[in-house]
């Protein structure tokens, strides 16, 4: 008896890739554009480093590679998992189309923001929060969800 192998995790594996990384890009250009305005366009990703270096990573407010660099990694990082939910939610889908991408895209980052501004410890919040105003966050979880979106329409067309 032959077995087949589904290519299907594969799939997922480089859908995860791509909205991650989409996700991670669109929303790191508001961090930064945002931060622009909120306080120092490095401030918001450094802060995300505060899951290494605790108070450090909340008051650096320059371009460094120690805070910025760790923290867009961090960000980076932080946006395939949720991707992953992401591209695991759409698998499920019987019948994928753009419009439940959408949905889908809102969904997971509604869950997201969720998970990161209310319900981890404050150790593994983004960071990001404490430097951006409500405005800004929210164009920062818009800009997480448009990278979703597009990742999943990208998908369709493959």
């Amino acid at each position: 008896m032959m077995t087949t192998i589904s290519l299907a995790p594969r799939n997922i594996v480089r859908d995860t890739v791509t909205d991650g990384l989409l996700a991670g890009a669109i929303s790191g250009v508001a961090l930064v554009w945002r931060g622009r305005r909120d306080s120092t366009p490095a401030a918001p990703l450094n802060a995300v480093s505060h899951w290494i270096w605790p108070r450090q990573g909340l008051q650096r407010e320059d371009l460094s590679w120690r805070h910025t660099a760790t923290g867009t990694l961090i960000h980076v990082a932080s946006s395939m998992l949720w991707a992953g939910v992401f591209d695991l939610l759409r698998s499920r889908r019987r019948r994928p189309t753009p419009l439940n991408a959408l949905a889908d895209a809102a969904a997971v980052t509604a869950l997201a923001a969720t998970v990161d501004l209310k319900l981890v410890p404050q150790r593994l919040t983004p960071g990001f929060e404490h430097k951006l105003s409500r405005p800004s966050l929210t164009l920062v979880y818009g800009g997480f969800a448009l990278g979703l979106a597009l990742g999943g329409l990208v998908a369709l067309r493959r």
